[in-house]
């Protein structure tokens, strides 16, 4: 049911948390003056952001898995682990699809991983996206003690739980509770394995952000291995007041006005994206009224 509501229409946008433009020049000074390190945003307008996003009619919300913050990477997504944050979520929105954007399987019990799956579905009336990888901070493990180099292994090994291949191991009456749809599985990347096992065990692909000329040729090979599974991708977006702005292409996104987002979206489209995700950490502008411009500008030019 909710991978059919990501597509619905044929193509969605969604936005990617942190709802903070910490990356920006006045969120980074802001940062500053609040002590925080680099990558840390602010969280404390969350809610407020999230329930805007769900009442304009954004598709899905991501949220990222980082168990430790390593300022050596300089990024600690959106600070809470994320199946308490997606109960939290679901608590505070109505329609918004909640999606991870992954899930590092080797460094958690995929029993326990599979319960609070589960337990999000239950909470969120079946909205959960469960984006799933493998991982690529080698300094985590260590502390997991989780070989890195057999992180492929364990990731099939937990897909193999999460689908319900290993509930022989469970002994007679046993099972996982609450009783939920399984929700889709997603990957980030090829998570250590060949396309063909990705494209057979996978509802969904988790893209690289790129320029639309990009995507075309991965499109072109998930659509080998998958079929016409949904490709999602995410764009790291400087919405600018002007709205002839040109696109000025920057690292993962584009700084732009609203007639160059409305392009290069419609470029996505035509690549073959399934979704975007939109990521604002760079976004100059106030949160609140860039949504505001998307949800009254974009949005209904995609969504029907």
């Amino acid at each position: 049911m909710n991978i059919e509501k990501l597509t619905q229409g044929g193509f969605s946008i969604g936005v990617e948390l942190p709802l903070d433009n910490d990356w920006s020049a006045s969120g980074d000074a802001n940062r500053k003056r609040d002590g925080r390190p680099f990558g840390v945003p602010d969280m404390q307008h969350h809610a407020e952001l999230i329930k805007q996003a769900d009442d304009l009619g954004f598709r899905a919300v991501w949220v990222r898995d980082v168990p430790l913050y390593d300022p050596d990477f300089g990024d600690a997504a959106q600070i809470f682990e994320t199946f308490t944050y997606l109960g939290y979520l679901a608590s505070h929105t109505q329609n918004i699809l909640l999606g991870t954007a992954a899930v590092v399987l080797p460094l958690r019990n995929p029993w326990l991983v599979r319960k609070a799956a589960a337990t999000v579905q239950t909470l969120s009336n079946q909205r959960l996206l469960l984006g799933v990888a493998s991982g690529d901070r080698p300094s985590e493990y260590p502390v997991f003690g989780v070989d890195f180099h057999s992180r492929g292994e364990r990731f099939r090994q937990a897909v193999e739980v999460l689908r319900g291949e290993q509930d022989n191991k469970l002994a007679s009456g046993m099972r996982v509770l609450p009783d939920a749809p399984q929700p889709p599985l997603l990957v980030a990347g090829l998570a250590q394995q060949n396309p063909a096992w990705v494209g057979d065990n996978m509802q969904g692909w988790l893209a690289y952000p790129g320029a639309p000329e990009d995507h075309v040729k991965r499109v072109g090979l998930w659509r080998d291995v998958a079929g016409d599974k949904p490709y999602i991708s995410f764009i790291h977006l400087d919405l600018v007041d002007n709205p002839d702005a040109p696109i000025r292409r920057h690292r993962f996104g584009v700084s732009t006005g609203v007639k160059g987002l409305i392009q290069e979206l419609e470029s996505m489209k035509a690549a073959g994206v399934d979704h975007i995700g939109l990521h604002f950490r760079r976004n100059q502008r106030p949160l609140d009224e860039t949504f505001e411009q998307i949800g009254k500008s974009v949005l209904p030019l995609f969504h029907t």
